[in-house]
């Protein structure tokens, strides 16, 4: 069976090798996909995702799936296992003409669930520029704190 997680209207579900491919050559499906993915920052996603293990999807790169027409319209994942602390960091971005609709809130709320489920996760964190107030709000909406401020970020964290 597939990992796949599944929210109101989205499906999280990992990349495959011929997706990170495409996306790393800056190809794209001609109607999978929503046109502003992927984002420069999805490349460089798609890159890690070839460079992982094969493993335990959860800790690694998803794709954000409408439920209703099953086109890609972003991307979210854990960037590894948890630490000895049980700490993942996260990271995710939708195409700018899905932004606004609540689908980065619901995928992220989604995937910390899910994360929390694994006894091994006890601490998620993520940080964003100090000019990015959209992805603040859906931190914040998903129940991470900002900890601390730096030059150029806020850096943000929800314990289980």
């Amino acid at each position: 069976m597939t990992f796949t997680i599944e929210t109101a209207r989205l499906r999280l579900r990992p990349y495959t090798r011929e997706e990170a491919e495409l996306i790393v050559a800056g190809g794209r499906p001609e109607s999978a996909w929503c046109a502003g993915f992927p984002r420069e920052d999805d490349r460089d996603v798609a890159r890690m995702f070839l460079g992982l293990p094969e493993g335990e999807p959860l800790f690694g790169p998803l794709m954000i799936e409408l439920q209703s027409t099953d086109q890609v319209i972003g991307g979210i994942g854990l960037f590894g296992p948890p630490d000895e602390s049980g700490t993942v960091g996260l990271g995710y971005g939708v195409a700018p003409e899905v932004e606004g609709r609540g689908y980065a809130t619901e995928a992220l709320l989604g995937l910390l669930h899910t994360a929390f489920a694994d006894e091994r996760v006890r601490r998620a964190v993520a940080d964003t520029t100090h000019d990015n107030l959209g992805s603040q709000r859906v931190l914040e909406k998903a129940g991470l704190r900002r900890t601390s401020s730096d030059e150029t970020l806020h850096h943000y964290s929800l314990t289980n």
